[in-house]
Protein backbone atom coordinates (compact mmCIF):
# COMPACT_ATOMS: atom_id res chain seq x y z
CA UNK A 1 0.00 0.00 0.00
CA UNK A 2 0.99 3.32 -0.98
CA UNK A 3 0.89 6.41 0.88
CA UNK A 4 1.52 10.21 0.69
CA UNK A 5 2.91 12.40 2.66
CA UNK A 6 3.60 16.46 2.14
CA UNK A 7 6.76 18.61 3.20
CA UNK A 8 7.66 21.90 2.81
CA UNK A 9 11.42 22.27 1.67
CA UNK A 10 13.80 24.14 0.24
CA UNK A 11 16.98 23.33 -2.06
CA UNK A 12 19.34 24.32 0.94
CA UNK A 13 17.47 22.42 3.11
CA UNK A 14 17.74 19.26 1.26
CA UNK A 15 21.48 20.08 1.16
CA UNK A 16 21.90 20.40 4.78
CA UNK A 17 20.94 17.11 4.92
CA UNK A 18 23.10 15.50 2.68
CA UNK A 19 27.00 13.52 3.60
CA UNK A 20 28.24 13.86 0.31
CA UNK A 21 29.79 10.11 0.46
CA UNK A 22 33.41 9.78 -1.31
CA UNK A 23 33.82 6.55 0.34
CA UNK A 24 34.05 4.08 -2.67
CA UNK A 25 37.62 2.23 -2.68
CA UNK A 26 38.92 3.77 -6.51
CA UNK A 27 38.56 6.70 -6.15
CA UNK A 28 41.38 8.18 -6.74
CA UNK A 29 42.84 11.88 -5.19
CA UNK A 30 41.73 13.85 -8.03
CA UNK A 31 38.34 12.57 -7.72
CA UNK A 32 38.19 12.75 -4.60
CA UNK A 33 39.01 16.82 -4.30
CA UNK A 34 36.35 17.03 -7.41
CA UNK A 35 34.36 15.54 -5.25
CA UNK A 36 34.97 18.15 -2.06
CA UNK A 37 34.53 21.05 -4.55
CA UNK A 38 31.02 19.54 -5.16
CA UNK A 39 30.38 19.04 -1.90
CA UNK A 40 30.92 22.73 -1.13
CA UNK A 41 29.94 24.10 -4.27
CA UNK A 42 26.04 22.85 -3.17
CA UNK A 43 26.44 23.54 0.49
CA UNK A 44 25.86 20.28 2.18
CA UNK A 45 26.17 19.36 5.76
CA UNK A 46 29.39 17.03 5.08
CA UNK A 47 31.89 15.48 3.29
CA UNK A 48 31.83 11.64 4.31
CA UNK A 49 35.29 10.93 3.73
CA UNK A 50 37.90 8.13 4.16
CA UNK A 51 40.56 8.86 7.39
CA UNK A 52 43.59 9.92 5.32
CA UNK A 53 41.26 12.14 2.81
CA UNK A 54 40.95 14.03 5.97
CA UNK A 55 43.67 16.81 5.65
CA UNK A 56 42.66 17.38 2.00
CA UNK A 57 39.36 17.93 3.05
CA UNK A 58 40.13 20.27 5.69
CA UNK A 59 42.15 22.56 2.73
CA UNK A 60 39.23 21.95 0.31
CA UNK A 61 36.38 22.83 2.63
CA UNK A 62 37.99 25.57 4.40
CA UNK A 63 35.35 28.17 5.51
CA UNK A 64 32.99 26.93 3.26
CA UNK A 65 29.99 25.79 6.34
CA UNK A 66 30.66 22.24 5.36
CA UNK A 67 31.58 19.68 7.99
CA UNK A 68 34.29 16.98 7.70
CA UNK A 69 32.73 13.50 8.80
CA UNK A 70 35.61 10.51 8.63
CA UNK A 71 34.83 6.93 8.87
CA UNK A 72 36.09 4.18 11.14
CA UNK A 73 36.55 1.13 11.15
CA UNK A 74 35.39 0.71 7.92
CA UNK A 75 33.51 -1.02 6.27
CA UNK A 76 33.02 -4.09 8.59
CA UNK A 77 33.40 -3.07 11.39
CA UNK A 78 36.19 -5.67 12.58
CA UNK A 79 38.91 -3.46 14.33
CA UNK A 80 39.60 -4.24 18.09
CA UNK A 81 37.98 -1.23 20.06
CA UNK A 82 41.59 0.05 20.95
CA UNK A 83 42.00 0.38 17.27
CA UNK A 84 38.80 2.36 16.72
CA UNK A 85 39.56 4.72 19.34
CA UNK A 86 42.82 5.23 17.62
CA UNK A 87 41.25 5.71 14.48
CA UNK A 88 38.36 8.18 16.03
CA UNK A 89 40.86 10.01 18.08
CA UNK A 90 43.51 10.53 14.89
CA UNK A 91 40.69 11.59 12.92
CA UNK A 92 39.39 14.38 15.05
CA UNK A 93 42.82 15.71 15.85
CA UNK A 94 43.14 16.17 12.15
CA UNK A 95 40.07 17.84 11.81
CA UNK A 96 36.95 15.48 11.49
CA UNK A 97 34.05 17.25 12.94
CA UNK A 98 32.01 14.17 13.04
CA UNK A 99 33.07 10.48 12.85
CA UNK A 100 30.62 7.62 11.74
CA UNK A 101 32.04 3.88 13.12
CA UNK A 102 30.72 0.72 12.18
CA UNK A 103 29.77 -1.99 15.14
CA UNK A 104 31.25 -5.36 15.51
CA UNK A 105 28.37 -6.93 13.22
CA UNK A 106 29.53 -10.43 14.21
CA UNK A 107 29.52 -9.61 18.25
CA UNK A 108 25.85 -8.33 17.41
CA UNK A 109 25.17 -11.32 15.83
CA UNK A 110 26.20 -13.55 18.38
CA UNK A 111 24.23 -11.37 21.26
CA UNK A 112 27.22 -10.43 22.81
CA UNK A 113 25.90 -6.88 23.68
CA UNK A 114 28.28 -6.27 26.46
CA UNK A 115 31.30 -6.36 24.10
CA UNK A 116 29.13 -3.85 21.70
CA UNK A 117 28.20 -1.52 24.14
CA UNK A 118 31.56 -0.77 25.91
CA UNK A 119 32.75 -0.45 22.44
CA UNK A 120 30.27 2.37 21.45
CA UNK A 121 30.41 4.06 24.61
CA UNK A 122 34.62 4.04 24.35
CA UNK A 123 34.16 5.35 20.89
CA UNK A 124 31.17 7.88 21.69
CA UNK A 125 33.51 9.01 25.18
CA UNK A 126 36.49 9.58 22.78
CA UNK A 127 34.86 11.31 20.23
CA UNK A 128 32.39 13.71 22.37
CA UNK A 129 35.61 14.55 24.56
CA UNK A 130 36.52 16.15 21.47
CA UNK A 131 34.43 18.12 20.85
CA UNK A 132 33.02 15.97 17.82
CA UNK A 133 29.91 13.61 17.40
CA UNK A 134 29.35 9.83 16.72
CA UNK A 135 27.20 8.15 14.30
CA UNK A 136 27.03 4.05 14.60
CA UNK A 137 26.68 2.70 11.48
CA UNK A 138 24.44 -0.58 12.30
CA UNK A 139 24.95 -2.45 8.81
CA UNK A 140 21.16 -3.32 8.61
CA UNK A 141 21.19 -5.57 5.55
CA UNK A 142 23.44 -8.25 7.97
CA UNK A 143 20.25 -8.01 11.09
CA UNK A 144 17.58 -9.24 12.76
CA UNK A 145 14.81 -6.89 13.39
CA UNK A 146 15.64 -7.47 17.12
CA UNK A 147 19.22 -6.60 16.93
CA UNK A 148 18.38 -3.36 15.06
CA UNK A 149 15.93 -2.50 17.92
CA UNK A 150 18.69 -3.37 20.45
CA UNK A 151 21.03 -1.59 19.18
CA UNK A 152 18.85 1.50 18.79
CA UNK A 153 17.85 1.31 22.86
CA UNK A 154 22.16 1.08 23.20
CA UNK A 155 22.74 3.80 21.02
CA UNK A 156 20.10 6.10 23.12
CA UNK A 157 21.09 5.39 26.23
CA UNK A 158 24.41 5.92 25.62
CA UNK A 159 23.50 9.43 24.33
CA UNK A 160 25.10 8.79 20.89
CA UNK A 161 24.07 11.92 18.33
CA UNK A 162 23.33 9.26 15.52
CA UNK A 163 22.60 5.89 14.45
CA UNK A 164 23.02 4.98 10.68
CA UNK A 165 21.16 2.41 8.64
CA UNK A 166 24.41 1.33 6.31
CA UNK A 167 27.96 1.49 4.91
CA UNK A 168 26.57 0.93 1.14
CA UNK A 169 29.14 -1.50 0.91
CA UNK A 170 27.19 -4.55 3.16
CA UNK A 171 26.52 -6.90 0.79
CA UNK A 172 24.93 -9.61 0.77
CA UNK A 173 25.45 -13.02 -1.01
CA UNK A 174 21.89 -14.00 -2.72
CA UNK A 175 20.95 -17.37 -4.01
CA UNK A 176 22.47 -17.33 -7.74
CA UNK A 177 25.61 -16.69 -5.75
CA UNK A 178 26.23 -12.70 -6.64
CA UNK A 179 25.73 -10.13 -3.76
CA UNK A 180 23.66 -6.97 -3.01
CA UNK A 181 22.28 -5.49 -0.64
CA UNK A 182 19.81 -3.37 0.30
CA UNK A 183 20.40 -0.53 2.32
CA UNK A 184 18.59 2.28 3.45
CA UNK A 185 14.62 0.17 3.70
CA UNK A 186 10.95 2.10 4.86
CA UNK A 187 10.51 -1.11 7.58
CA UNK A 188 14.15 -0.73 8.71
CA UNK A 189 13.39 3.57 9.04
CA UNK A 190 10.52 2.88 10.79
CA UNK A 191 11.85 0.61 13.21
CA UNK A 192 14.61 3.00 13.82
CA UNK A 193 12.45 5.61 14.45
CA UNK A 194 10.54 3.95 16.78
CA UNK A 195 13.56 2.57 19.30
CA UNK A 196 15.62 5.58 19.50
CA UNK A 197 14.92 7.96 22.13
CA UNK A 198 14.01 12.25 21.22
CA UNK A 199 17.79 12.91 21.36
CA UNK A 200 19.23 10.60 18.59
CA UNK A 201 18.92 10.94 15.11
CA UNK A 202 18.98 8.80 12.03
CA UNK A 203 20.93 8.92 9.24
CA UNK A 204 20.15 6.78 6.24
CA UNK A 205 22.52 5.61 4.10
CA UNK A 206 22.58 3.07 1.17
CA UNK A 207 20.96 2.88 -2.48
CA UNK A 208 19.16 6.83 -1.89
CA UNK A 209 19.89 8.31 -5.55
CA UNK A 210 17.31 10.11 -6.53
CA UNK A 211 15.12 13.25 -4.91
CA UNK A 212 11.83 11.03 -3.99
CA UNK A 213 14.23 8.27 -2.24
CA UNK A 214 15.37 11.82 -0.17
CA UNK A 215 11.77 13.06 0.34
CA UNK A 216 10.70 9.46 1.69
CA UNK A 217 13.32 9.15 3.93
CA UNK A 218 12.62 12.69 5.31
CA UNK A 219 9.03 11.36 5.50
CA UNK A 220 10.14 9.01 8.11
CA UNK A 221 11.87 11.33 10.19
CA UNK A 222 15.79 11.09 9.24
CA UNK A 223 17.99 13.96 9.58
CA UNK A 224 20.76 12.93 7.62
CA UNK A 225 21.19 11.33 4.25
CA UNK A 226 24.51 9.50 3.41
CA UNK A 227 24.31 9.63 -0.49
CA UNK A 228 27.40 9.68 -3.41
CA UNK A 229 24.63 10.99 -5.55
CA UNK A 230 24.22 14.66 -4.05
CA UNK A 231 24.25 16.38 -7.44
CA UNK A 232 21.77 14.02 -9.35
CA UNK A 233 19.25 14.92 -6.19
CA UNK A 234 19.72 18.78 -5.70
CA UNK A 235 19.88 19.29 -9.82
CA UNK A 236 16.56 17.30 -9.66
CA UNK A 237 15.14 19.41 -7.07
CA UNK A 238 16.38 22.20 -9.13
CA UNK A 239 14.25 21.16 -12.11
CA UNK A 240 11.57 20.02 -10.10
CA UNK A 241 11.15 23.64 -8.68
CA UNK A 242 12.12 23.25 -5.08
CA UNK A 243 14.36 26.37 -5.39
CA UNK A 244 11.56 29.17 -3.84
CA UNK A 245 12.77 30.92 -0.81
CA UNK A 246 9.74 30.01 1.29
CA UNK A 247 9.95 26.73 0.44
CA UNK A 248 7.83 23.95 -2.14
CA UNK A 249 5.23 20.92 -1.28
CA UNK A 250 6.57 17.97 -2.01
CA UNK A 251 4.37 14.61 -2.17
CA UNK A 252 7.07 12.08 -0.94
CA UNK A 253 6.24 8.45 -1.95
CA UNK A 254 6.05 6.19 1.24
CA UNK A 255 5.89 2.64 0.33
CA UNK A 256 5.36 0.12 3.60
CA UNK A 257 7.09 -2.64 1.95
CA UNK A 258 10.11 -1.22 0.95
Amino acid sequence: MTESAAIAVTVPQIAKMIDHSLLHPTMTDREILAGLEMAKRYKVAAACVKPYSIPVAKDALDGSGVLICAVIGFPHGNSITAVKILEAEEAVKAGAQEIDMVVNVGKVLGGDWEYVTNEIRAINDTVVKRGAILKVIFENDYLRNEDITYLCKICTSLSVAFVKTSTGFGFVKQPNGLYAYKGATVPHLQLMKANVGPNVQIKAAGGIRSLDEVMRAISLGVSRIGTSSTETIIEEALRRGVNTPVGFAMVSPVDSHG
